[in-house]
């Protein structure tokens, strides 16, 4: 009886810290590769750059900011020439802030591809020149990644890969 109530005292204690099922742990982190489901995207892949778990004064939800891949590059082989290689490899970006429900995380991630350096989460906030700019950047970033194929991760291969649904 003794040994019963000293487990029982233990659990409430243990209720009252909080336990690691009663914290969500943060699983949408930055270079994660995420779907997009709602929305103009839906149905495209995209990497978070930046999480906002606790919302912020523009959304007072939990949200992300993510670039992702419109239109997809095309599959390219050894035989093709050098400018239907370039010409194949075009990708269009878009850079977005999307609420958490309405972006499904993959269990790929991506980290050799820096898109912090080319979108910065203050100067896309604006609408305007800072936005154009950062996906001018994305575009640059993503084709030249596109054709640098030697060193592909599996998540780098996921996202530049049409999902087919």
């Amino acid at each position: 009886m003794v040994q019963t109530l000293a487990r029982s005292e233990s659990r409430d204690a243990r209720a009252c810290r909080g336990s690691w099922w009663d914290r969500p742990g943060k699983f949408i982190k930055p270079g994660k590769v995420v779907i997009v489901l709602q929305g103009r995207y839906a149905g495209k892949k995209a990497i978070v750059v930046k999480a906002f778990d606790e919302g912020s004064k523009e959304h007072k939800f939990a949200h992300a900011l993510i670039v992702g891949i419109d239109s997809a590059p095309l599959r390219v082989t050894k035989s093709m020439s050098k400018k239907k290689i370039e010409h194949r490899s075009r990708v269009k970006p878009f850079i977005k802030f999307v609420n958490y429900n309405h972006i499904m995380p993959t269990r790929y991630s991506v980290n050799d591809i820096d898109v912090k350096a080319a979108v910065n989460p203050l100067t896309v906030k604006k609408v305007g020149e800072g936005r154009v700019e950062a996906r001018k950047a994305a575009k640059k970033l993503f084709e030249q990644r596109y054709l640098e194929r030697g060193k592909n991760g599996a998540g780098v291969q996921y996202l530049f890969h049409k999902l087919r649904f």
